[in-house]
């Protein structure tokens, strides 16, 4: 039994550029939506902000598979092993791990993805997952098969470098074997540096250039959150070939502060017009003739 073909790794050994978008609301009618465009590699739900259930990573898992996409779940520190296990069951086949600051974090990371098994590749790392009942081995039919290790291999495991701990000793953090893609978190570290919000700051920069090109140089894939993708030519100078683009939450609001004001504004131009206009003048009443009978 073969498990599910991992899109996104696929394109990654392939050298291939990706395109992923994100998303905060767990209905799986998003990742229809956006499949159906076709312009996606994969979809990050970022459960790192979100409320979701069990339930909701299920329905998650299902749409990725309708629409024969891959689906990345980003976790923050304390959810490591909890989130990444009941993820991945799910069918997600790519874990982002937030709140790296030292080799021990990113060994963590890894260990909640790897199977504990002789059998892991020691390129992928050796891990601390055992065998599941859960949707990414139909629950009771293939479980605690090779085919199981072998897909656990295969999930891309993406780590944030948004820490100053974790620039700091960044080479090291980055040989810990079973990493794939590096993603700088200008937010995060901006604050951890004392100037919170300042990403345009010589020191935030530093540092971003910084991780792309020592990941470029270990042979890792750097990864890069966009806005807009006309902000995507300097990174593209770096070599970078992977983007994650647009955010469910801010394309939404970005329509409703656009929209909104524009038909406001339409409002008050037609409210200006209606006073501008002079009031029409009563029409004269007719003078009674009177009765002369």
């Amino acid at each position: 039994m073969r498990m599910r073909r991992n899109l996104l790794r696929a394109r990654l050994d392939a050298g291939q550029p990706t395109v992923g978008t994100h998303i905060l609301s767990a209905w799986p009618t998003l990742v229809e939506l956006i499949g159906h465009s076709g312009q996606y590699d994969y979809v990050e739900f970022t459960a790192e902000y979100a409320p979701f259930t069990m339930h909701d990573l299920d329905n998650l898992g299902r749409s990725f598979e309708l629409m024969n996409m891959a689906g990345m779940i980003k976790i923050e520190q304390t959810q490591y092993t909890h989130q990444a296990m009941r993820a991945i069951g799910s069918g997600f086949q790519s874990v982002l791990f937030a709140d790296i600051r030292s080799v021990e974090d990113a060994k963590l990371a890894v260990d909640a993805v790897r199977a504990e098994t002789t059998m892991a590749r020691g390129a992928r790392g050796r891990g601390r997952l055992g065998v599941g009942m859960r949707r990414d081995v139909g629950t009771v039919r293939h479980g605690g098969t090779p085919a199981y290790v072998d897909a656990l291999n295969e999930v891309v495991i993406a780590i944030m470098v948004e820490k100053k701990s974790c620039v700091d000793d960044l080479e090291a953090i980055l040989s810990v074997p079973g990493i794939d893609m590096v993603q700088f978190g200008a937010s995060d570290y901006s604050m951890s540096i004392g100037k919170t919000g300042q990403y345009g700051h010589p020191d935030v920069l530093a540092a971003e250039t910084r991780t792309i090109k020592t990941a470029l140089r270990m042979g890792l894939h750097p990864r890069v959150e966009l806005r807009d993708p006309s902000q995507a030519g300097r990174y593209l100078k770096m070599g970078v070939k992977h983007f994650c683009i647009g955010w469910d939450v801010r394309i939404l609001a970005d329509w409703w502060d656009g929209k909104g004001a524009e038909m406001r504004d339409l409002l008050k131009a037609q409210k200006g017009k209606a006073k501008a206009q002079p009031k029409a003048r009563p029409k004269a009443k007719a003078k009674s003739r009177g009765n002369y009978a």
